[in-house]
């Protein structure tokens, strides 16, 4: 029988615009506290998430610059980052975006499991989540860059998530904002809403997306949906996600 039994959100860009808000910033702090001439503008930056990962960005930008710093410099570098980041939490630089708190507390209320999968780090993600939910929790586990050997755009992610929560995949729905994102879920064969941060994108052909919205959208801010069931409200809802999950199903028989 096909019903909502879990979700898995993405973090960076899903739950919360953090790129430009919190990642950028602690990087450029890194760079100048540890005297590197380096200041990656907005461009720059959007350019390297299509690399994932900050040490893996790090790593690709220093020999791209000529620079080629050890791996255990890049560490510090990434060391630094990660302090001005969650730095950046504490001082509230970074909200919930629209629509995912209501969300999320009206799947809790209807016993749905919900987990973060993502490819920040779990000290990231525990102070983020502590921060923006105030100290409620609604994530049964988090699977994070230290949990897998392999990120995103890799399927593991979805897939160690899938077999930890031990919920089929037709009972499931995936929350992303990001071509790697979206390239993982759908790669473990699990549905996928795709809801774009303010990190412009452009879609691949190749990813088959059948549910696309600009938004969660609230009752102060309608959702508009551009590929999907209709709304029956001005905001995604459980039956919303339960209609979703009814159109994949009849679109596999």
């Amino acid at each position: 029988m096909t019903y909502l039994e879990g979700v898995y959100w993405d973090l960076d860009g899903t739950i919360a615009n953090t790129e430009l808000e919190a990642h950028l910033p602690a990087f450029n702090n890194a760079f100048k506290e540890l005297g590197i001439d380096w200041i990656w503008d907005i461009k720059t930056y959007i350019e390297l998430l299509k690399i994932n990962g900050g040490k893996n960005r790090l790593t690709y930008y220093s020999k791209l610059n000529n620079d080629d710093f050890s791996d255990s410099f890049i560490y510090k570098i990434h060391e630094r980052k990660q302090f001005h980041y969650l730095e950046s939490i504490k001082k509230n630089y970074v909200n919930l975006k629209t629509g995912v708190f209501r969300l999320i507390n009206e799947l809790h209320r209807k016993k749905v499991r919900q987990f973060i999968v993502t490819s920040s780090s779990r000290s990231q993600v525990n102070l983020l989540v502590e921060y923006l939910f105030n100290g409620f929790n609604p994530f049964e586990f988090i699977i994070s860059s230290e949990d897998v050997e392999l990120k995103k755009p890799n399927p593991l992610p979805y897939l160690k998530a899938i077999k930890l929560s031990g919920i089929e995949k037709n009972n499931s729905i995936v929350f992303e904002d990001s071509i790697p994102g979206l390239q993982a879920s759908l790669a473990a064969n699990l549905p996928t809403i795709f809801v774009p941060s303010n990190i412009p994108i452009v879609l691949d052909e190749n990813i088959k997306l059948n549910c696309i919205l600009d938004s969660l959208g609230d009752e102060d801010k309608v959702a508009n949906v551009v590929r999907g069931p209709k709304l029956k409200k001005s905001y995604v809802d459980y039956n919303f996600l339960s209609d979703y999950l009814m159109t994949v199903s009849d679109a596999k028989n």
